[in-house]
């Protein structure tokens, strides 16, 4: 599978990525817990980060080549690197990508697209787990996305790559609904 056959699909209200040029059909829909997670991050990385870095989430291609397309849940790319961004999505890996497990994307995220993401030279991949609420950080050190750090509570997430970034686990969950959320599973 490419990205020329995968765009030229029909849709059929189904969310799919092409991984190692295999079609991946995503989990469903996130679910609330998910998107209150996503839009706490993104409302807090834009705080710090708007002025320096174009953030963009989920539904969105990331072209990284012809048959390894896929859609973190949220996108970081530097101004001067915005030529990436075209019609089609991004083409080219971003400086940052998040990905928020959810219990059918666990496996995926933490090893098949980290393979990926590493394999395309994305310098930074953070995995935020809904479940432990922790945030993992790996980094790119030579052609290795390696784990450098799990931030958890009131640790505060800093990135040297990333120098706007500066905030806590524990205020991306602080969330009256999401905490309701989380303790019901």
């Amino acid at each position: 599978m490419t990205y020329d056959i995968y765009a030229a699909m029909p849709d059929d209200g189904l969310r799919y990525e092409v991984l190692d040029g295999s079609l991946e059909l995503m989990s469903p829909g996130p679910n609330t817990s998910h998107q209150i997670l996503s839009y706490n991050l993104q409302f807090t990385l834009a705080s710090g980060c708007r002025a320096e870095y174009l953030i963009l989430s989920a539904p969105l291609d990331v072209i990284l080549s012809p048959t390894n397309v896929v859609q973190p849940d949220l996108i970081f790319i530097r101004p001067e690197r915005a030529d990436i961004v075209t019609k089609r999505g991004i083409e080219g890996p971003p400086d940052l990508v998040v990905e928020i497990l959810s219990p059918g994307s666990r496996h995926r995220d933490r090893v098949r697209k980290l393979r990926i993401y590493e394999k395309h030279g994305v310098p930074e991949y953070w995995i935020l787990d809904p479940g432990a609420q922790t945030l993992e950080q790996h980094l790119l050190q030579g052609d290795r996305l390696e784990l450098s750090r799990v931030y958890e509570g009131e640790d505060v997430v800093s990135s040297d790559r990333l120098p706007c970034v500066s905030f806590t686990v524990a205020g991306v969950f602080d969330d009256p609904t999401l905490r309701r959320l989380l303790s019901s599973n």
